[in-house]
């Protein structure tokens, strides 16, 4: 069960009730945006690395596991970006009710699992706001949002420590990945910008940042003139290549861990909701 036969929309639909009603069947939802990222980075940057990563993850994991990819969602939540022209941006309500509407549909079919795989930052909490309230209208299927580079082990020894902290969009990690992904794709300017202190930029007070413990609900227009916050100086198809590594290794032993468990038990949460 390889290539195509991973894909939800590749398979005819006696397929997909066989495999709705197996033992932990599970759903990997790619999410990414279509929203500028920089000069030299595309539009479509998220969503490439949501589903290829995805991709990547799925040709690892032992091809008799009950896990299949539905269509990358390109357009995501975006207005922090929408100053820059070829941004698209969903509203907020409409992401939520796309999420809502389709997962009921899954949860209608049998699936047991949907993974939430995202990779557009702008659009975590959302993305969780939309898991919470499938969740409660589906309870037997467990609802999982996830963000791409959120607790991946090693970046840190990849990328220096202010780029980890500060490098937020198109900076040295995603032009880096770029490069290795599609460098078709990747212009040749590599802009330094967006950072506190730098150029003008305005530097956060005393234990706020733009993103964080305590953070700022930034517009892009207010921190960079090159739709870059981050310094892609040093990106490189090697940087690129590790990072991916790093990616693919996380993401595999996560769902790896996941698809031979029966965690979450929402079975067992729903016969307990319904009897009370």
């Amino acid at each position: 069960m390889t290539g195509h036969r991973r894909r939800f929309d590749q398979l005819a639909w006696p397929e997909i009730q066989e495999r709705a009603h197996g033992d932990g069947s599970t759903l990997i939802w790619p999410f990414g945006a279509c929203e500028q990222h920089g000069p030299h980075l595309p539009l479509v940057t998220d969503a490439l690395f949501a589903e290829r990563i995805a991709e990547a993850v799925l040709a690892e994991l032992n091809p008799e596991l009950p896990i299949w990819r539905l269509p990358t969602q390109v357009i995501g939540f975006s207005p922090e970006h929408q100053s820059f022209p070829g941004t698209l941006s969903l509203s907020s309500d409409l992401l939520i009710a796309l999420v809502v509407q389709l997962g009921e549909q899954l949860a209608g079919m049998g699936w047991r699992r949907l993974v939430l795989f995202n990779a557009h930052g702008g659009q975590i909490a959302l993305l969780q706001v939309a898991a919470r309230e499938l969740r409660q209208r589906c309870p037997a299927m467990a609802v999982l949002p996830c963000f791409l580079w959120s607790g991946v082990e090693g970046l840190a020894d990849l990328l220096p420590a202010d780029e980890l902290e500060n490098g937020l969009h198109a900076g040295l990690a995603e032009t880096s990945l770029m490069l290795h992904q599609a460098p078709e794709l990747v212009g040749d300017q590599r802009p330094k910008d967006g950072l506190p202190g730098v150029d003008g930029c305005p530097v956060p007070p005393s234990g706020w940042s733009l993103e964080g413990a305590a953070p700022s609900a930034w517009l892009m227009q207010d921190l960079s003139r090159s739709g870059v916050i981050g310094d892609s100086g040093a990106a490189s198809a090697e940087l690129g290549q590790a990072l991916e590594q790093r990616l693919v290794v996380h993401w595999t032993a996560r769902f790896q861990a996941l698809l031979t468990s029966d965690w979450p038990a929402v079975e067992k949460a729903a016969d307990r909701t319904s009897a009370s």
